[in-house]
């Protein structure tokens, strides 16, 4: 089974994340931060990756030690399930439509972290959740993955629908990306002989 555990205790926070690459979308989050609980569950169950993430962050400053910690410690979970990447697809893309808002997401497991970030958010708030958070995570999500990652936003409006298009956009890029490919039989998928 595909799966891995990772705990980050630092003075700001202190997170926990699970993932099992050949889940069913099962999902338990609880950051403390309402809105980037929905965006995880939408990861979660669009990428078909079990996930719990528990985290306990300084709250009382704002949210974004806790995002992107969480973004840190769940990308080296996707990096441990993942493996030597024997055997898996490596690329996924999905372009993501949900009502106004159409979101292109593109990634590669590569092991080289890039994020090419190509969305303007509406509005500087969704409820109380700082929207430049939404990259703040991604940017972790991949530096602590290893994973090559651009999202584009095509259109939107609605600010919420352009930051869970984004997510659910990635997930499903993901999706692609971590299954196995049954004509790998194993194989590295690189000519370079390690990624």
């Amino acid at each position: 089974m595909r799966t891995a555990s990772i705990t980050r205790t630092t003075a700001e926070t202190d997170i926990s994340v699970e993932v099992n690459l050949d889940g069913t979308g099962a999902y338990d989050n609880a950051t403390g931060v309402g809105f980037f609980d929905h965006m995880l569950d939408q990861l979660s169950r669009h990428a078909m990756i079990d996930m719990t993430v528990r985290a306990k962050g300084d709250l009382q400053i704002d949210d974004h030690h806790t995002v992107e910690d969480t973004g840190i410690a769940l990308g080296q979970a996707l990096r441990d399930a993942v493996g030597d990447k024997r055997g898996i697809r490596r690329y996924g893309e999905c372009h993501l439509p949900m009502d106004d808002t159409l979101v292109r997401a593109a990634l590669d497991l590569s092991g080289r972290p890039w994020l090419g970030w190509d969305v303007a958010m509406t509005s500087p708030k969704i409820g109380t959740f700082d929207t430049e958070l939404v990259r703040e995570f991604f940017q972790a999500l991949s530096t602590h993955g290893g994973i090559t990652l651009h999202v584009d936003l095509i259109r939107g409006v609605n600010a919420h629908h352009i930051a869970e298009a984004a997510f659910k956009a990635v997930a499903r890029a993901l999706r692609m990306a971590v299954e196995p490919d049954p004509r790998a039989e194993g194989a590295l998928p690189s000519t370079k002989g390690a990624l």
